[in-house]
């Protein structure tokens, strides 16, 4: 395997973003599949729970950031009919796929799409009742910025709804996932992804990723309360809950 994107300690943030941009730019085409295959279609029950605890009569407004090509936006779109929803990337060509996608479903008037940087969201304060990303928060270096930046965005008392590839908690199970995504996983990337190096990254990034008591102390430091971790399939996956504090 080319280790052109493997994470390593030389690896600078602005080099580290630029080679997130580049996998993403040319992966579209078969993200969407490979998520489900990879997964074993376990990222469609992972997104359903996060939106489910959106909780329509909390919420008039919802923010999916790093929304890639826009599953999370339309599932919450499809929960809650009166939401209002907002997807942000930075990546063009996967907000082209979403924008495919909310076309076909029926949702163009439900559902905007804007580019941006979740490091400089282009919302003005306390807009949005609540705040989702989907697997995107691992390929951002500085996450205390972008906690805090989601913060500033949603309402007093809002949510934010962190959904993320983390490592089992079972040191049994740990073993075969290691097996899982240092073998299997690229294996079945290289089948199918015009790009199948991009897949050293997602392993890495998964590898690299802080632990679960680490995350949710950035999620405190960014100002976040009443955090709650969910783990889901064997901890393969973890739901971050968070609210923002009220005004006094």
């Amino acid at each position: 395997m080319i280790d052109k994107y493997a994470l390593t300690d030389q690896v600078r943030d602005t080099d580290r973003i630029e080679m997130v941009k580049d996998i993403f730019s040319t992966i579209t085409g078969k993200y969407d599949f490979l998520n489900h295959v990879l997964s074993l279609r376990r990222d469609v029950f992972w997104r359903r729970f996060a939106v489910e605890q959106i909780r329509v009569l909390e919420a008039h407004r919802f923010l999916d950031v790093a929304t890639g090509t826009c599953d999370l936006a339309i599932e919450a779109a499809l929960r809650y009919p009166e939401l209002q929803v907002t997807g942000l990337d930075f990546a063009e060509a996967m907000l082209d796929q979403g924008r495919r996608k909310i076309k076909n479903g029926g949702f163009s008037r439900k559902i905007d799409l804007t580019q941006g940087d979740a490091l400089h969201l282009p919302f003005p304060q306390d807009t949005f009742d609540a705040i989702g990303m989907a697997f995107g928060i691992r390929n951002i270096p500085d996450k205390l910025t972008a906690l805090t930046e989601l913060r500033r965005v949603a309402v007093p008392g809002g949510k934010v709804l962190i959904l993320e590839l983390t490592l089992p908690h079972s040191r049994f199970f740990q073993r075969e996932y290691d097996l899982y995504l240092k073998r299997l996983l690229p294996l079945v990337a290289g089948l199918f992804s015009p790009n199948p190096e991009a897949y050293q990254y997602l392993v890495d990034s998964i590898m690299n990723f802080p632990s679960v008591a680490d995350f949710a102390g950035i999620m405190q430091r960014a100002g976040w309360v009443d955090i709650r971790a969910y783990a889901l399939t064997l901890g393969i996956c973890r739901l971050f809950v968070g609210r923002k504090p009220e005004r006094n």
